[in-house]
């Protein structure tokens, strides 16, 4: 084994440790971190239910070595709190919309959401079908998540008007 020293900052919380360059970043996140939110959905980049953002980029986390995200800022699902200690809007959303059965795919699809939503806070339902085409649901439809979505846009829309006055 070959070891190396790295450091990220996971959900805002800077880590420093000494892991296995052969260790994928979903492994670390999972075993190393203990944030078993984010899904272990093979080594194929297959259904996207391993999805974290990296420097606010959507990435298949079974696909990546850790040490590859050394410095990088990382954020799971586990990390969908406000500052004030409230559910973000998206996971809420999801929750109202009940787009899932099984939960499997539900990490992965907030994480990609949660990227398109800060790169288009204004998405029309087709941006949404692209922003999560890597993100395979195998027990529902599509067209809660869409909904699911669409309603955290027009909530997160509205308390940047709010916070802009």
């Amino acid at each position: 084994m070959v070891a190396r020293h790295v450091r990220f900052k996971i959900n805002g919380r800077e880590r420093d440790v000494v892991i296995d360059t052969r260790l994928l970043l979903v492994d670390a996140i999972r075993e190393t971190f203990g944030l078993t939110g984010t899904q272990r959905c093979g080594l194929a980049g297959c259904s996207g239910a391993c999805t974290v953002l990296v420097n606010d980029w959507p990435v298949f986390s079974c696909l990546m070595l850790a040490v590859s995200a050394d410095r990088a800022s990382i954020r799971t699902v586990e990390g969908f709190r406000c500052d004030d200690g409230d559910l973000h809007p998206l996971p809420r959303a999801f929750i109202e919309h009940c787009p899932s059965q099984c939960g499997h795919c539900t990490p992965g699809m907030l994480m990609s959401a949660m990227a398109l939503l800060e790169s288009n806070p204004r998405p029309t339902r087709e941006d949404v079908r692209r922003g999560l085409a890597g993100n395979i649901c195998r027990c529902t439809g599509y067209s809660n998540v869409i909904d699911a979505v669409m309603t955290a846009a027009q909530h997160m829309h509205a308390a940047r008007e709010v916070n802009a006055r």
